[in-house]
């Protein structure tokens, strides 16, 4: 192991105190990254001084104006005119008051956008008695360098002495250790090529805790926001380090796990490489259908030894095993994947219980290939732990730190098993079965939506992305027809995405999605794909349990035997 970086930082609010804990008599406001508990008692603490204190967010500060400050209830219609300005997308300000539709109820919620004059929202609250009010929420942001170069508008820190101070921006302990954590990464002198490491482990302590909003998987979550941050940022500095191109996903590192935890204590941070582990977690084994949980590793072998047929193997950088399964028989072949990103996990159960009915049906002709990264997989397992509601996107690339499906020189671990899945099979449609952010993605300190994603930031339903060879458009409209018609009888679908798409709607522009039979979808030409058509599923999925995550590999499986059935009925001609 070699230590990289090791700090400790004090934090704002009892800077804040201490500052301010002589001033009797006089106002101040700040703006900081701090869940309310703490921030209503550092308030208390300079009460008892004689100090009047108003200590806000700086994270989503419109949001937490409705959350702390307004009778939602008494509300009859809503006016938020938000800002723009020219370093960030028009949309942004607006994204960043997500999930407020739903949380004003009955109340009529309308966006205009404002001017490039100002940070601040301005807010017509109108009341069921009749009354109004106006607001003006300030939405505390600086210009910045990162660094690999880019210039952002991020949230910040604000200190605003007496109500007549225009104030002055707070460094607040939250984006000290940010930046040092990645700086330190960036300063480092990592020698030879790549992987540079087995495990670059990030270990942050926060005394934040997570806020959950009653409004679907929401919460308010500094530590996930950290997480989050801190992964694609170190991420982007091996990028960049490596001369590639930014949202190039080839690159191999090593594996980048930032682990942040809520601990009541000066805010923390310790940077060293680890090796690689090889465990694996141990969960009890349940029905397939009635799982309510991610299964095990364990699980996924038992039940691809249950389908029957040949046995396809790799093996990852650990060395675990990457085990697929051929299917031999007289239908048109269908390869069925899942797991190509870890944390994406209604697909490993959708795969197998669609494999499971394919296996009893006597032409049936497929390989499934269902746990494609078993290293992000275990990582998944170790984060969710600590953190079971986070998103945990460190877990989506592999333990070199790339993507499987980018991966394009040796040693290909992973990816030999896409090989060996086309070798046998000869299979010319690819059903692969993927998820995205169940609620709220961001990254608050590089410029707030998470660059190259920024479409995925919020959940919209179910989603299709289907790209196929040029010969092959007119088939994939068809099959996208026929399996978005069936995916439109399977109870409760359509009322989902209906209200996860009229919340996206509602704080968003429109997206490049669009709507198939109630579902959204994405059609491209890409002739460089080695199968001429390729269905990538999207369920909304990081990280959901009980009914929700039943719901998600239901979908999934139905989405699999909809597409091979369809498959096997359109007409032969690009076949």
């Amino acid at each position: 192991m070699t230590m990289i970086f090791e700090g400790t930082f004090e934090r704002t609010l009892d800077q804040l105190v201490a500052r301010f804990a002589e001033a009797q008599g006089s106002r101040i406001e700040a703006w900081t990254f701090d869940d309310e508990t703490s921030r209503r008692g550092a308030e208390l603490q300079l009460a008892k001084r004689g100090v009047g204190a108003r200590f806000r967010s700086a994270y989503k500060p419109l949001l937490h104006f409705f959350l702390e400050e307004v009778d939602v209830v008494s509300l009859a219609a809503v006016h938020v005119v938000y800002p723009l300005h020219p370093l960030c997308r028009v949309d942004r300000f607006r994204c960043e008051t997500y999930p407020l539709a739903a949380l004003v109820g009955t109340a009529a919620l309308t966006f205009e956008a404002g001017t490039q004059k100002d940070l601040f929202y301005q807010v017509t609250l109108t009341y069921m008695n009749g009354s109004a009010s106006g607001h003006s929420v300030f939405a505390p942001n600086r210009a910045h360098v990162d660094s690999i170069g880019l210039t952002h508008l991020s949230p910040t820190g604000w200190l605003r002495i007496e109500e007549t101070s225009p104030g002055e921006r707070l460094q607040t302990d939250f984006e000290t250790l940010f930046e040092a954590a990645v700086q330190a990464v960036a300063a480092h002198e990592w020698s030879g090529e790549e992987p540079y490491f087995e495990e670059l482990n990030i270990a942050v302590t926060l005394p934040t805790m997570d806020r959950r909003l009653p409004v679907g998987q929401e919460a308010i979550s500094l530590l996930e926001a950290m997480h989050e941050d801190l992964y694609f940022s170190v991420l982007e500095v091996f990028q960049k380090k490596s001369g590639r191109p930014l949202g190039d996903w080839t690159g191999k590192p090593g594996q980048i796990v930032p682990e942040v935890r809520y601990v009541k204590a000066t805010p923390a941070v310790r940077i060293e490489t680890r090796p690689l582990t090889q465990t694996e977690a141990p969960s009890k084994f349940m029905p397939l259908n009635q799982a309510d949980v991610p299964i095990s590793a364990a699980q996924v072998r038992a039940e691809l030894a249950k389908i029957g047929g040949a046995t396809l193997e790799a093996h990852s950088r650990s060395g675990r095993s990457v085990m697929a399964l051929y299917r031999k028989g007289s239908d048109r072949s269908v390869i069925i994947s899942g797991g190509q990103h870890a944390n994406e996990t209604t697909g490993i159960v959708g795969a197998l219980r669609a494999a499971r009915e394919l296996g009893a049906r006597p032409n049936a002709h497929f390989v499934v290939s269902p746990l494609e990264n078993p290293d992000g997989y275990q990582l998944h397992w170790r984060l969710r732990t600590d953190n079971p509601f986070h998103l945990h996107h460190a877990a989506r690339y592999t333990a070199l730190g790339d993507d499987i499906l980018t991966r394009a020189t040796e040693p290909l671990f992973e990816k030999l098993i896409h090989k060996e899945a086309q070798r046998f099979s000869g299979a010319k449609l690819h059903l692969a079965l993927h998820g995205y952010a169940c609620h709220e993605w961001s990254r608050p300190l590089s410029g707030y939506l998470p660059r190259a994603f920024e479409e995925w930031a919020l959940p919209r339903g179910f989603c299709l992305l289907i790209q196929y060879h040029r010969d092959w458009a007119d088939a994939a409209e068809l099959l996208v027809d026929k399996v978005t018609r069936r995916l439109a009888r399977l109870p409760g679908l359509l009322e989902f995405n209906a209200a996860q798409i009229r919340l996206y709607q509602s704080h968003c522009s429109e997206s490049e999605l669009r709507l198939i039979n109630g579902v959204p979808c994405l059609t491209w030409e890409d002739n460089d794909y080695s199968v001429p058509l390729r269905i990538v599923s999207e369920y909304p999925d990081e990280t959901i349990y009980g009914r929700a995550f039943i719901s998600g590999h239901d979908t999934q499986t139905e989405f699999v035997l909809a597409a091979y059935e369809a498959y096997q009925q359109i007409p032969a001609g690009p076949v």
